[in-house]
Order: C-alpha cells, then structure tokens, then sequence
C-alpha cells in the first residue's frame, strides 16, 4: 500500500500537475493540502477520471484538505480538528481506507512570530496533540500525514541559522512536534533515512530548488500498529521541478 502527501498550492490552477503525478507514480491513498477552494469548486470528476473517489473540506482562497483513494472506498470519520467549534479554517480531514485511519493535515504556518498567528498555530497544535494521543493507542494502524508546517531539527533545514525566528522553527513549535511524537509516533522518513538530508519544500525565490536550498516540513507519523509495516519512503522531487508545480513535491511512504 503507497500512501502520499502533497501540498498541491491551489488544487485547480495545478491540477495538470497533479494529475500527471497520479498517474506516473499511482499512489493508492494522497493526502492534499492548500486545495484553495471552496467545497463545490473541488475537481472532483477530473479526479474521478483518473480512478480516485475523494473526500474534501474546502474552503474559498485559502486552506482545504482532501484524501484520495485509488479503487478503494473511503470511510469519513472526521472533518475538522477537535477542540475548536469556533474555528473555521479547513485544516484537518479523518478517513478510514483499507482498514488504516489516515488523518489529513495542513498545520498553521504561524508567521509573523510571535503574534496572534502564531498563537493559533501553537494551539492548532495542542489540539492536534491532544486528538492524536487517542489516535496512536488505538489497536489499528493510524497514519497522521502532511504539511506540519516543522522543520523538526536542524538536519531539516537549508541553513538553519537564517530561520531562528521563523514559526516554522522557533524553539516553542520544534518542542511541540517533538511532544507530539513522543506519545508513541514514528517519522517514517527519519525511520529509514536518519542522517540523510531530504528536503520536501522549495520556495519559489533566489533558485530555492535549483540551489536545493530547501525544508522538510511534510511528514509521515505513524503509530505502534503500522511503524513496523513500514517499508519503503521517498519524496519525488522532480515534481517540484515541473512546469507551474507547487512548491513542495510529494511525499510517500510504502507498507507491507
């Protein structure tokens, strides 16, 4: 079983990418991010066409999270992080597929830090810790996957020193990604490749992807029931380097 992440940066304006993607590297389950659309504007024909049913919450300019699955049915279990009835930014979905529970997620990227966006993203990820802490003791496998918005460690960043007061790096997310993980998760790619640099976002500016000046802030967190299945991992860098591509390239893992 090939489960993918991909923050696709605009689910319709890049769907030529994506599609090609589907198609050369035929995952059986992706996790989007940053659809960039609200519920009734989601290709959902288009991905149909390409032999995946898909659930989505979208959400009109910004956010929206979707989970494909290629021939296989998809079990909705959540739509939107607990804790919060208040917020309605579309950030988290929850499916069951092929008898794996997959949680979607775009985490706040929080900047400018400090302020109230990083407030939110600092509570975006209380919430996350505190739904994930039931996730990871359940007796089935569970997968949380996407964009984190974390570099977890210095390993995890192009010139580390130049993002100290980034969100994305700040002492106060790095801890919460590492409290996170200590409930019980495995990064799967640091699972099996622990020394390696491996980068799954490339901005845009001063030839980010070219210099391979980069970030690896999509992960794969995996639970006791499913850790040991794990396989294989990679990320598909070349995407990034397509015509009118998102700027993270797609993330996947493979499982016994």
């Amino acid at each position: 079983m090939k489960i993918a992440t991909y923050n696709v940066n605009g689910v319709n304006g890049r769907l030529p990418v994506l599609l090609r993607w589907l198609a050369e590297a035929q995952p059986d389950v992706v996790c989007l991010q940053e659809l960039k659309a609200p519920q009734e504007k989601f290709p959902e024909e288009a991905i149909k066409d390409a032999g995946y049913n898909a659930i989505w919450h979208g959400q009109k300019s910004w956010n929206g999270v979707a989970i494909l699955a290629r021939g296989m049915e998809i079990k909705e279990l959540q739509r939107g992080l607990p804790g919060d009835d208040d917020d309605i930014q579309s950030r988290y979905i929850e499916a069951m597929v092929n008898d794996v529970i997959i949680g979607g997620l775009y985490l706040p990227n929080g900047n400018p830090a400090p302020g109230p966006k990083f407030d939110y993203k600092l509570s975006w990820f209380e919430r996350l810790q505190k739904h994930a802490a039931r996730l990871v003791e359940l007796d089935m496998p569970v997968i949380l996957t996407g964009d984190f918005n974390v570099m977890p460690t210095e390993q995890d960043v192009y010139k580390p020193e130049r993002w100290l007061d980034d969100a994305l790096f700040r002492p106060e997310t790095r801890e919460a990604f590492q409290n996170l993980v200590a409930q019980g998760w495995t990064d799967a790619i640091r699972k099996l490749y622990p020394e390696e640099t491996i980068y799954t976002f490339w901005d845009y500016f001063r030839n980010a992807y070219g210099r391979n000046a980069g970030l690896r802030i999509d992960h794969f967190l995996l639970n006791p029931k499913v850790s040991d299945k794990l396989k294989a991992a990679g990320v598909d860098k070349h995407v990034r380097g397509w015509e009118k591509t998102s700027d993270h390239a797609p993330v996947w893992i493979e499982l016994k």
